[in-house]
């Protein structure tokens, strides 16, 4: 099977030999991955895929000497690739969990280790994050856009069998209520879903009746499994729904029925389909048959169904969340941001790309309110063991500002506040030290997370934006290096 430790680009290697070659290999380096800036104007993103960076991490060095000539070849690299056959990850990382909510600039993992050890794994770990950060994220803005349980079922649609699979892992964290994909399902032991597509209808004859028979069939071959007919494939009010209750009525399906059943509506005007369908299904008696849509739909369409008094109980949505469609390309990156203890930075002419440096750990401060319970206030980014980390750490006063307005201030008292440090350490010396969550603890942890911010930061369309800053400690660290350098830059010649 593919070992993607190594699913990487030359750079990492080529830098790596230089590292090897000039005595650098060992000094300590930590790397952070974070994001600039939320896809779809969002106010956060979801955490996912770090179990998999794990794995990815735990698989390094697990290769043939042959595998490393293949692609550094010559004499001159042999000592490298001895070199590399034999490296292991020795060193330590820290980690978001799956299902947190992350914000701009935060650490999400974070990697000290001897140098080349944690440069290598730049490309692999940010494949990974990248793509299902951006599935999750858009899986969570989908499921808050209803109170209705979502289905996904992009795998068709997905970027390869890969990303349908862990994809849908990602989606089932951040809110779907199941996924199609059978991979997914056995793998995370969440089961998996599906009833019939348009082709299982049609394989009955083009008819009415055919209609009715592929009805009536999957009926008796799936007794005592929750039942869905597909009910557009020829006339959704004309025949469908018609035959759909025929053949329920025939073998004796009905609200008494313990496993569930309903129909599914996957074209034309869904509104106006569910809101007919509704209407004669309880004419009928069917009061607790299921409608189920599906057609391309996202956050925005899923909105305005339920604004318009869409009769639908269930949404099923494919290549919205497992492309990411709208936003398919996630911003996560990788910087070192410290070398053998000295804090370093990238400085751009772009003032977007200009990281935070030094081993930084970041809190969530929470405060309880007698009617909500416990509210998120504000999370800040601190160097770790700088001035305020200490005072929070201590449950001490402490006041945060804002990196871009210094009159811009909040003040927590002692004893009002309670916090948690969102980077724990998950793998240390090499080894895995994290506790296993199963999909459904990531899933709930996830909902749970998402309760404890307002209605406000949570609405999908210009939300509240929540307080996010840096300690003064890694602000003054920052200005200290852009200074020194600007100094440098502008007394440089040659």
């Amino acid at each position: 099977m593919l070992n993607n430790a190594y699913c990487s680009d030359k750079y990492q290697y080529t830098m790596g030999k230089s590292f090897f070659d000039c005595g650098k290999k060992d000094q300590i380096a930590v790397f952070n991955l974070f994001y600039r800036k939320a896809p779809e104007n969002n106010n956060w993103a979801v955490v996912s895929g770090v179990e998999e960076v794990l794995e990815m991490i735990e698989n390094l060095g697990n290769m043939d000497p042959e595998f490393f000539e293949k692609f550094l070849p010559g004499e001159e690299y042999r000592e490298f690739r001895g070199f590399l056959g034999a490296m292991k990850f020795t060193g330590n990382v820290y980690a978001m969990r799956e299902g947190e909510i992350a914000f701009p600039s935060q650490p999400i993992v974070i990697v000290e280790a001897p140098l080349i050890e944690a440069q290598v794994l730049e490309t692999p770990m940010l494949c990974i994050m990248n793509h299902q950060m951006a599935v999750a994220t858009k899986a969570s803005r989908v499921c808050r856009a209803t109170d209705k349980p979502v289905s996904e079922f992009g795998s068709r649609r997905a970027h390869g069998p890969w990303a349908a699979t862990y994809g849908a892992k990602a989606a089932v964290i951040a809110g779907c209520a199941n996924t199609s994909n059978i991979l997914t399902g056995v793998m995370f032991e969440c089961g998996s879903t599906g009833t019939m597509a348009h082709s299982y209808v049609t394989s009955f004859g083009c008819s009415v009746e055919g209609e009715h028979e592929a009805f009536t069939t999957y009926i008796d071959t799936h007794r005592n499994e929750p039942l869905i007919l597909l009910i557009d494939t020829y006339d959704t009010l004309k025949c469908g729904i018609v035959n759909a209750m025929r053949a329920y009525r025939d073998k004796g399906i009905d609200d008494n029925y313990p496993y569930g059943y309903g129909v599914r509506l996957d074209s034309g005007d869904l509104a106006y389909l569910s809101a007919e369908c509704r209407k004669i299904l309880d004419a009928n008696g069917f009061h607790k048959c299921k409608i189920f849509a599906t057609n391309s739909l996202d956050e925005y369409i899923i909105t305005d169904l339920e604004r318009q008094g869409a009769k639908i109980d269930s949404y099923g949505v494919g290549d919205a969340i497992a492309t990411s469609k709208a936003n398919p390309c996630f911003g996560n990156v990788y910087k070192l941001v410290q070398i053998d203890g000295q804090p370093v930075l990238k400085r751009s002419e772009d003032k977007v790309k200009l990281i935070n440096p030094g081993f930084q750990i970041t809190y969530r401060i929470m405060k309880n309110d007698p009617e909500k319970g416990e509210i998120f206030k504000a999370d800040v980014t601190c160097l770790r063991g700088d001035e305020l980390s200490v005072k929070i750490e201590s449950g001490e006063t402490f006041t945060i500002t804002d990196e871009y307005d210094r009159y811009k201030y909040k003040t927590f008292e002692a004893g009002t506040y309670t916090a948690t440090a969102l980077q724990q350490k998950v793998m240390e010396n090499g080894r895995r030290c994290a506790p296993f969550h199963s999909l459904m603890e990531k899933k709930t942890y996830h909902r749970e997370t998402l309760m404890h911010f307002s209605p406000s930061e949570r609405r999908l369309i210009n939300p509240h934006y929540y307080k996010v800053d840096i300690s003064d400690g890694l602000y003054n660290c920052k200005m200290q290096i852009i200074n020194r350098l600007v100094e440098e830059i502008n007394n440089f010649k040659i």
